[in-house]
């Protein structure tokens, strides 16, 4: 197989124009168990290599929870669903690995432009559409569970209730028989505390 037939085989055809100092949102899809996914990836591109090739890739870094954390993206990658600029700033270097070292304030130096720009592929929004009725389906499931649940604890509850019911209806009964001994007691009794 040569590269061309590679690249008709494999590469996409909406290839994002991304630069370092963009900032971007990469949709991309993670399987977890047996469903998948979309998540979205947002940060400062601070590296681009081997352009707009089969291996070109991109490296986004964002702050997350006082952590910066660094993700590279293949372009072509099957997994990635979109890319998507949220704006982008002017910069005179390629490879911007001095945002590392920059906290805060000092790293936001440069002038932002608002520059909005969406990449994506047509076969993404099938795939969205499957991940959804995915996401339905399990809800569906969730709800019915929910219910039996429900249902269970309704039949226990009332159980218990009529279980309490029929305690509280034999204690009562007790009581009674002992308060109307107290009342009549036997005639024996009486007899024998007449002869002391």
């Amino acid at each position: 197989m040569n590269i061309q037939e590679l690249t008709k085989q494999f590469a996409k055809k909406n290839i994002p124009d991304i630069r370092p100092g963009d900032t971007v949102k990469a949709h991309f899809k993670i399987t977890e168990s047996g469903k998948s996914r979309i998540q979205i990836f947002e940060g400062i591109v601070i590296a681009q290599k081997h352009g707009k090739g089969l291996d070109g890739t991109i490296k986004i870094r964002r702050i997350a929870s006082g952590v910066g954390v660094e993700r590279t993206f293949p372009l072509h990658s099957p997994l990635i669903t979109k890319f998507e600029k949220v704006k982008s700033r002017k910069v005179r270097r390629s490879k911007l690995y001095f945002l590392r070292d920059l906290i805060g304030k000092r790293a936001k130096k440069v002038k932002e432009e608002k520059e909005s720009g969406m990449w994506e592929e047509a076969i993404s929004e099938e795939e969205i559409q499957r991940i959804e009725e995915e996401k339905a389906k399990a809800a569906a499931i969730k709800a019915e569970q929910k219910e039996k649940e429900k249902e269970e604890l309704d039949k226990k509850f009332e159980a218990a209730a009529a279980a309490h019911k029929q305690v509280d209806l034999s204690a009562e009964a007790e009581s009674l028989k002992a308060a109307k001994a107290e009342e009549n007691p036997p005639a024996g009794g009486e007899k024998k505390e007449i002869k002391k």
